[in-house]
């Protein structure tokens, strides 16, 4: 298959006039504009071609949960994922115990790097149980315990290495340890937590690169106490942020791409399964969720993560004034690169995955591709 004509976002970050060649699933030529052509070629003049959307933290969409008892469930996510030019995905979890988490890997497992079913399921995203209380979000309780380096390792090996991320508040007992030993075997961010700045620079030290949903579950920065925020500043290779307009004003958005610069903001969604519903009553983590137009909320007004696809969080950073190579690298190339992905999608080169979406210039989606294979 050749896209023709169109304007190509490289791993360089820019877009340049180019034609793309895909064979077999994998990308095999880039050359410029004009310069390929086959009966069956598409015309992309006047659009974007662009790598899939990676979203790293996304617990579900369309009535369905990662979490959920029944393999469906990831089906429905990647089918609907696809659809919206999610191309690559990490199931997030919720705190709960060591027999839940066994058996949402055990479901998942299955699925973990399988084509056919729309968006790819690339791992697990193991947000929770380590976290602090008094920062739990709209995570259970119950639930909630301090590090447990041997439940980890024993979840990792179930999961045949296909953990990618891990998420701990620093400030637990035990963290440090926990963090220099999960960090050998897959990327630990800092999440859900009371952490002051020395305890999180603490965090980073040991191992951890990442951190979770940036501003939300963690103290506020500020100026003589720049906790979290200020720490990850300072340490961390990636941040993420969730850019619905929700958790974040559009002014902190903008704040943030300016501070932590193109290369280490992860745009994630954070969606739970009212995504892609109608407004009602839904569930995350065990716990009732109410959705209003795309707000989703537990009783008491605790946001309980987001209503919105990653590939509307890209376009609305875009609307708030981020640049749209920047956005569009927030989306593709960091996420993947932070959770061990880089080296099969995230980017349009040759070798890699052919998972590609053509843009229309008002950032519509045409057309997806996921491994070299159109998405109908």
């Amino acid at each position: 298959m050749i896209i023709k004509n169109g304007l190509v976002y490289t791993a360089a970050a820019r877009f340049e006039a180019l034609d793309l060649e895909f064979e077999n699933g994998r990308i095999t030529r880039l050359a410029p504009a004009g310069t390929l052509d086959a009966p069956d070629a598409i015309d992309a003049e006047g659009n974007y071609v662009t790598p899939g959307f990676v979203d790293i933290h996304i617990h579900g969409s369309k009535g369905s949960d990662f979490c959920d008892a029944g393999a469906e469930h990831v089906e429905t996510m990647c089918s609907y994922l696809g659809s919206v030019g999610v191309t690559s995905f990490l199931g997030t979890t919720m705190a709960f115990d060591e027999p839940i988490l066994s058996n949402i890997i055990d479901i998942a497992k299955p699925y973990f790097g399988k084509d056919g079913y729309g968006a790819v399921l690339r791992g697990v995203n193991m947000e929770g149980p380590f976290f602090s209380k008094a920062k739990k979000g709209a995570q259970a309780e119950k639930y909630i315990v301090d590090p447990d380096a041997a439940m980890f390792d024993r979840l990792f090996e179930r999961s045949e290495g296909n953990i990618r991320l891990v998420d701990v508040a620093p400030e637990l007992d035990g963290a440090p340890e926990f963090i220099a030993s999960a960090s050998k075997k897959c990327t630990v961010s800092l999440a859900h937590t009371t952490a002051n700045f020395d305890q999180a620079k603490a965090g980073f030290a040991a191992g951890a690169t990442h951190v979770t949903h940036l501003f939300n579950a963690m103290p506020p920065f500020a100026h003589r106490d720049p906790g979290v925020v200020g720490a990850a500043s300072d340490d961390a290779a990636h941040v993420e942020m969730i850019s619905d307009g929700i958790h974040l004003h559009p002014a902190v958005v903008r704040s943030v791409f300016k501070w932590f610069g193109a290369d280490r903001v992860c745009l994630i969604s954070d969606a739970m399964r009212a995504t892609g519903m109608p407004n009602g009553v839904y569930s995350l983590g065990g716990q009732t969720v109410y959705m209003t137009d795309g707000k989703a909320t537990l009783e008491d007004g605790t946001i309980a993560g987001s209503a919105t696809c990653l590939a509307d969080c890209f376009r609305r950073a875009v609307s708030f004034g981020v640049p749209l190579e920047t956005a569009l690298k927030a989306a593709t190339i960091n996420p993947a690169q932070a959770a061990g992905l880089y080296g099969e999608v995230g980017s349009l080169e040759e070798g890699k995955r052919a998972d590609v979406l053509i843009l229309g210039k008002d950032l519509a989606l045409k057309r997806v591709f996921i491994g070299g294979a159109e998405l109908k």
